[in-house]
């Protein structure tokens, strides 16, 4: 696939196309709050870290975004727990403190329903890697959210982020293994990296189930169950996911 690979910021009339490819993301996923307050703060304010890929005919295909943070200092030195949404607090705090960066994280990767299959997000991260190395900085890190977790939600994350192939040792996980065969390596499991909540209305809105009943609920494309208090009218989704260290 002919492609072609910049930054937002070296191409700033793509801040609108970005958004308006057709990807498979599920509706809860939306809902995130700290990623619904930050995301686009990324495009805003950290175009240099944004990553987009257009076709042979212009149209955008894929989006990359990352944010440089401070590992190394007091209160942090390990990944967090809470993953993705730490990391984007992280961020947008050191922005604002004016704090020295040390890291940088990949937040997501998007490939248009068009250009599935076709090696983009190969490409995609591979280019998010060279950026990063670009702009001076010696590691990557990942809060991956491994893409295969869904087909069997109730199983551990802590298993399931370290399980390999007897063939060649490579992660069972289809987007762990693309992680890994980029040269990353897979360091730990971020139990809490995402939070939903909502209304037991919300979530039957987002999902077209019932929500009628405590207890856990098998959600398509979910990783793990959603806890539901139907009886108290509110249900909640903690993801999980892995955290993959880039050496740049």
């Amino acid at each position: 696939m002919n492609l072609r690979i910049t930054t937002l910021a070296e191409r700033p009339e793509l801040k609108g196309p970005l958004w308006d490819m057709l990807d498979l993301w599920p509706e809860f996923m939306a809902h995130d709050p700290v990623g619904w307050a930050n995301i686009g703060r990324i495009v805003g304010e950290l175009p240099e870290y944004v990553i987009v890929a257009t076709d042979a005919e212009g149209k955008v295909v894929a989006r990359g975004f990352s944010v440089p943070f401070r590992l190394d200092m007091d209160g942090r030195r390990e990944l967090p727990p809470r993953g993705w949404d730490e990391v984007l607090l992280w961020a947008f705090s050191d922005l604002r403190a004016g704090r020295e960066t040390d890291t940088v994280s990949a937040i997501e990767i998007t490939v248009d329903t068009s250009a599935l299959g076709k090696g983009v997000s190969h490409l995609m991260l591979a280019a998010m890697r060279e950026n990063a190395k670009a702009r001076g900085f010696g590691e990557l890190v990942a809060p991956v959210r491994p893409n295969g977790k869904h087909l069997e939600a109730e199983s551990s994350i802590h298993e399931y982020a370290f399980r390999t192939r007897e063939s060649d040792g490579l992660p069972v996980d289809p987007w762990l293994r693309v992680h890994v065969r980029a040269g990353g390596v897979v360091e730990a499991v971020a139990p809490a990296s995402m939070t939903v909540s909502g209304s037991v209305e919300q979530w039957r809105k987002w999902t077209g189930l019932p929500f009628d009943t405590d207890g856990p609920v098998l959600v398509e494309s979910a990783l793990v169950p959603v806890h539901c208090v139907a009886s108290r009218g509110y249900a909640v989704y903690v993801e999980p996911n892995v955290w993959v260290r880039h050496r740049l």
